[in-house]
């Protein structure tokens, strides 16, 4: 595609709808929506980089209930032209054919590469990517595996969604929003991961999520890592346009 230079290029991840109660998810929700209304007659694509959902799991003929303001939201967009992409994440890897269906999305399970403005981005969730989380690695191959998801939709929706979403609560509970401290360039497995492949290719700059602190790191000479942040504490969206790349919080 290309850059129209009046236009931009937003990104955002882990809303995490669905967390920590109903009440609090909905107030999120509509917050994100006045997010996405703002930025409607701006954007040249929007890319919703992973855990947009606390919990997702499509059954045949049954999905989670609620987030109908979202989801309205992006097939309007979506139907009025702009592209928009949707990332899996961790706690939505189940995501099948109803999203990209209903809401006109292309949905990415990996990392991609862009060119925006003359410069190369590799975009992601960012989970399981970098050296450590070992015991996560191996939960994303048994998750990812089609017999494995085949027996979880043998469950009744009632306890099978109920079932993940407790799960999906006691996982974010341990590893998501209580790590809000940079724990260094060596500590930080997404940082290592960065600088690991600017030995092979070049890319301006990373865009992830997954790691719920808003961040931006300078991983080699021209090329920055940035971390989307998430929208229960931060609010945080990356912009992209022709004079370059910045972090927005929206209030």
């Amino acid at each position: 595609m290309t850059e129209d230079p009046k236009k931009k290029i937003y990104f955002a991840s882990d809303f995490h709808l669905g967390a920590p109660n109903y009440e609090a998810s909905l107030i999120r929700e509509k917050k994100i929506v006045e997010w996405l209304d703002s930025i409607k007659d701006t954007a040249q694509e929007i890319y919703l980089v992973g855990d947009i959902f606390d919990f997702w799991f499509e059954y045949k003929r049954a999905i989670p209930r609620g987030f109908v303001r979202l989801q309205g939201k992006i097939a309007e967009l979506s139907d009025s032209g702009i592209p928009i992409h949707f990332f899996t994440g961790n706690h939505d890897m189940w995501i099948f054919d109803y999203i990209p269906k209903e809401l006109g999305v292309t949905l990415h399970r990996d990392n991609i590469e862009r060119e925006f403005f003359g410069k190369k981005y590799l975009i992601g969730h960012g989970d399981g990517l970098g050296p450590g989380d070992k015991g996560y690695k191996m939960l994303k191959k048994i998750f990812n595996n089609r017999f494995c998801q085949w027996c979880f939709a043998r469950l009744h929706p009632n306890f099978g969604i109920w079932l993940a979403s407790k799960s999906s609560q006691k996982s974010r509970g341990k590893n998501g929003h209580s790590d809000e401290k940079y724990h260094g360039d060596e500590n930080e497995w997404l940082v290592v991961y960065c600088k690991e492949v600017l030995e092979k290719d070049f890319f301006s700059g990373f865009i992830f999520g997954h790691r719920h602190l808003p961040l931006e790191v300078k991983v080699g000479e021209g090329s920055n890592y940035y971390n989307l942040g998430e929208w229960i504490n931060y609010n945080t969206y990356l912009v992209i346009d022709k004079d370059g790349v910045e972090m927005k919080e929206w209030k």
